[in-house]
């Protein structure tokens, strides 16, 4: 029996294996890593809505509704996910696209990987940094809306 392949087809079946535990590996990392960053993005977007307390509420005493607050606090968010995307994106383009890992298999067969780090790679990290920032900002948001504006008048 003889199977006729491309060089290109008969490599990727030899890396299947590699490939299917460095998506894994790789998928876990960033879901733990997108949660921290939601955990932190919560946290700075608390701390910020918590010391701008007294100009939130002077805001909403002089007419500012709800929702310009909340969009306020949320395009905050988002310039903040957006910048840290960028230079994410950046530092990772200069220092991973083009990089080259080898690896030395059971059988000791050798696998490369050339990491290539695309302009659609790097949009679909922006969506992702700016979906993270979202869902950062938006629990804050909606607490610095709902504070009565007399309580927080009245906080330090």
């Amino acid at each position: 029996h003889v199977m006729v392949q491309t060089t290109r087809a008969y490599y990727a079946a030899q890396s299947e294996g590699v490939t299917k535990v460095i998506r894994i590996v790789g998928i876990s990392v960033g879901v733990i890593m997108a949660l921290g960053a939601i955990f932190g993005a919560l946290n700075t977007m608390y701390a910020a809505i918590s010391a701008r307390g007294r100009e939130i509420a002077t805001l909403r005493a002089i007419g500012f509704g709800g929702l310009p607050v909340v969009l306020a606090v949320l395009l905050e968010t988002l310039l903040l996910a957006l910048l840290g995307g960028v230079l994410g994106g950046a530092i990772a383009w200069l220092l991973f696209n083009g990089y080259t890992v080898s690896t030395l298999g059971a059988d000791f067969s050798q696998v490369v990987f050339q990491f290539h780090v695309s302009p659609a790679l790097l949009v679909q990290g922006l969506k992702w940094a700016l979906a993270i920032g979202f869902i950062g900002g938006i629990f804050p948001a909606l607490r610095a809306a709902r504070v009565p504006v007399s309580v927080a008048l009245r906080e330090l």
